[in-house]
């Protein structure tokens, strides 16, 4: 009976132009491969545990893709940048517990609801002073940007007289109330309830508000094959009991406790896989600056006007904006401009080795201009051509000039790759931040990743101080 119904529905919706849900699940989704953004910490729906992303979001995504025949790729982005991904057609979908809102509905397409949601108040353990929403009168508050938790502190701030400051993820706005900085934090109840459990350092003190629900967002318009077979997906997945599995996996649990000895232990993978795309992106991005520097800084000492000015251009805008919104333009803006997608290595490559490349340019430009211009005049007057002259008494000087700030510079790009973070780029900083998403021990994680720099940037320094010894005796 059913199957006839779900034809007749289908044959109907396609006659009155509407697309029927059941025919693109069956039709258009199975053994195609989607591409799915995700937060990057937002325990208990997404976090990583033994280097692998987990969590309710990404244990609900994968049954449905199994139990509907695709494949999903998943990608963690961070909440904004999941949402940015999708609106530049980066990612097909985004599961990241987010709350289904009539804003929202003017951009995305929503699955149907797959958790209902609640808004509680925490404070510190040791706070005993704040337990409701009237003792928050001239302080200040901690929220997660984009979630629920901001949306209700915000519609009741003026009530109460409290101020309002949004981070970008959860363990952030935790250390916040612990460190003082805020009294007291909004979060979706089972976020905030997983924390306590695994020792974040905070209580809860009010009920739970009522929330919104959370859904599976496509853009508008786009995908409804995929949106279809997510609802179908879900609604097999509740009839067999599965989904209350899911949910009971996480809700019921939390993070255990470890000593710092195991804590390094247990994350080295994850540390390891971070150091080493570190290491990548630095050394395509010096790689690639190194070009750059050396063509625009013999064109910024040009004696052709128009090519000193482009080269004056390229410094001044690389120079001149900063590091992150050229990571943002790169990785969400250029895809949209080109019309296809741009991968987190080569929007990370792009970003940092046009921005070293402009700092080069110039120590190119100063080492040239350094050497004395007697060396120049000089070697003319002995029958020597510029080009000769440049090769043999110049350019051998300005590199012993331009050595130190070199590697300066290395230093520098090597530390910047921790900016790549913003965009999804799988780097050590980004490593430590998974972790202390999880286990709330930011300060010992930090320390970790800190040392892991010291010592990679130290080794590094030794190295081409060594060269440099070698090669300008």
């Amino acid at each position: 009976m059913a199957a006839p119904l779900t034809a007749f529905l289908a044959t109907l919706a396609l006659l009155l132009g509407v697309p029927a849900a059941g025919a693109f699940a069956a039709d258009g989704v199975e053994g195609e491969t989607f591409v799915i953004g995700t937060d990057t910490t937002f325990a208990p729906f997404e976090f990583r545990e033994n280097g692998e992303l987990v969590g309710i979001d990404m244990d609900l995504i994968n049954a449905i893709a199994e139990e509907e025949g695709f494949d999903v790729e998943i990608q963690s982005l961070g909440f904004d940048a999941a949402l940015q991904s999708l609106q530049s057609n980066q990612v097909d979908g985004v599961i990241a517990g987010m709350s289904i809102t009539d804003e929202r509905r003017q951009v995305f397409d929503f699955s149907d609801p797959y958790f209902e949601s609640g808004i509680q108040m925490a404070v510190a353990e040791n706070n005993d002073d704040v337990k409701s929403y009237e003792d928050l009168r001239g302080k200040r508050v901690a929220v997660k940007t984009g979630t629920e938790g901001q949306t209700f502190a915000e519609s009741i701030k003026d009530e109460y007289g409290f101020e309002v400051v949004a981070f970008a993820q959860s363990a952030q706005m935790y250390d916040d109330v612990k460190a003082g900085g805020s009294v007291a934090v909004f979060d979706d109840y089972p976020v905030l309830a997983y924390g306590v459990k695994s020792g974040n350092g905070l209580k809860t003190v009010t009920d739970k508000e009522a929330g919104s629900s959370y859904g599976f967002a496509v853009n508008k318009g786009t995908n409804p094959e995929l949106l279809a077979a997510f609802n179908e997906g879900l609604t097999e997945l509740k009839d067999n009991g599965q989904y209350q599995e899911i949910l009971d996996t996480y809700l019921e649990a939390g993070a255990t406790d470890s000593s710092f000895w195991a804590l390094v232990t247990d994350n080295a993978p994850a540390f390891a896989k971070g150091l080493g795309l570190t290491l990548l992106a630095t050394a395509l991005s010096l790689f690639f600056a190194l070009i750059l520097g050396v063509f625009f800084g013999f064109l910024k000492v040009s004696s052709i006007k128009v090519l000193r000015g482009l080269a004056t251009i390229y410094v001044s805008i690389f120079r001149g904006t900063p590091v992150l919104v050229q990571a943002f333009f790169f990785y969400f803006g250029l895809p949209q401009i080109i019309g296809q997608p741009v991968d987190v290595l080569t929007a990370g490559v792009l970003t940092l080795s046009l921005n070293a490349g402009a700092y080069m340019t110039e120590i190119v430009r100063g080492g040239i201009q350094s050497v004395d211009p007697g060396q120049m005049e000089a070697a003319r007057s002995l029958g020597l051509g510029y080009g000769k002259t440049m090769q043999k008494v110049i350019i051998p000087q300005a590199i012993k000039i331009m050595t130190p700030s070199f590697i300066n510079q290395f230093v520098i790009t090597l530390k910047d790759t921790s900016l790549l973070a913003v965009i999804g780029f799988a780097e050590l900083t980004y490593q430590g931040q998974q972790v202390y998403a999880v286990n709330f021990r930011t300060a010992e994680v930090l320390i970790i990743v800190a040392a892991l720099y010291f010592i990679v940037i130290t080794l590094l320094t030794k190295l081409a101080d060594v060269l440099d010894k070698r090669f300008n005796k």
